[in-house]
């Protein structure tokens, strides 16, 4: 007996949002299984095992088994390669380390650089849950948004790259100025990542200009996707593997800003924007350019009914 479709969800928003993203589109009910990570979560098991969790999280798995398991991140590879042994189809999203072939789908960004196989799709960017129907009801919903002054430029701030510690506040005032010199109104949001001082520094910078600031922990609704929806222009840190992927779900020109300290793998993710005509560096005086809105997530939810495996 199998139940349906679970998510194996990591504690880590990004990672997490990619797996749920592709569930959401398959349009279908599925189960979201947190997965918490013990000590043993650290180590490459190359064998499909539920070791790497904490013995709560381990209780939960019980039968019925689903027919599908979408997961994302290394860490969840072996979890989902344990519930392959229990008959269920695997799509993962990223690397899985060990036991690659025994993948029904693997989803890859093509900045990672991966070796062609059968059960390889290949994208731009990562998957996400901003879906075309999630940015019509942002739309909706913060339609306020649409008095302040044109062309609104959505600024979306993350951090250092990797696990350097916070951003530079010299590093946003430098991004924001930039903003303010060719933008109406900016739409701007900050992230765990960006630190308190960059997001005191944006906000100093855009005093006096229209705008609308969201740092994380400010009260209310975050008006993340509401800012995506009504941009004119969309300006995002290229550290951001996530952001830029969102940001790309839109219809509007996307400019990628240089938070400095990026390494190959975002420089790879950044030049295959630009090459395929889906983004372009930011410049002082940035030109509009046309671009369609791009939907991996979608792409990959139609791969995988293609297959069989729903």
């Amino acid at each position: 007996m199998t139940e349906g479709v679970w998510v194996l969800a990591d504690p880590r928003a990004g990672t997490a949002a990619q797996a749920l993203g592709i569930a959401e589109r398959l349009g279908v009910p599925f189960r979201t299984v947190a997965l918490e990570w013990g000590r043993g979560a650290a180590l490459p098991w190359p064998w499909p095992t539920l070791a790497g969790l904490t013995a709560a999280a381990r209780a939960g798995f019980a039968p019925p088994w689903p027919r599908l398991v979408v997961a994302a991140g290394r860490r969840a590879a072996p979890v989902a390669r344990w519930l392959g042994r229990r008959g269920a189809r695997l799509v993962h999203c990223m690397r899985p380390g060990f036991g690659a072939a025994g993948f029904d789908l693997l989803v890859i960004g093509r900045h990672d650089s991966p070796a062609p196989a059968p059960n390889l799709l290949g994208i731009l960017g990562a998957c996400h849950r901003l879906s075309p129907a999630r940015l019509a009801a942002a739309r909706e919903e913060w339609a306020a948004l649409a008095e302040l002054p044109a062309p609104r430029v959505a600024l979306l701030l993350g951090g250092k790259p990797g696990a350097q510690g916070p951003m530079a506040p010299a590093v946003a005032v430098g991004i924001a100025a930039q903003l303010r010199g060719f933008a109406g109104s900016v739409l701007a949001t900050t992230s765990r990542r960006s630190g308190p001082e960059a997001a005191e520094a944006i906000a100093a910078t855009l005093s006096g200009h229209p705008h609308r600031l969201y740092r994380p922990g400010d009260p209310g609704p975050n008006p993340y996707a509401g800012f995506l929806a009504w941009a004119d222009a969309v300006v995002v840190t290229g550290d951001s593997v996530s952001m830029l992927s969102e940001a790309l779900a839109t219809a509007v020109p996307v400019f990628i800003a240089d938070p400095g300290g990026l390494g190959p793998r975002h420089l790879r993710l950044a030049e295959s924007l630009v090459a395929a005509g889906q983004a372009r560096p930011l410049a002082a005086a940035p030109a509009p350019f046309a671009r369609q809105p791009l939907d991996e997530t979608g792409r990959v939810a139609a791969e995988i009914r293609a297959r069989g495996l729903l």
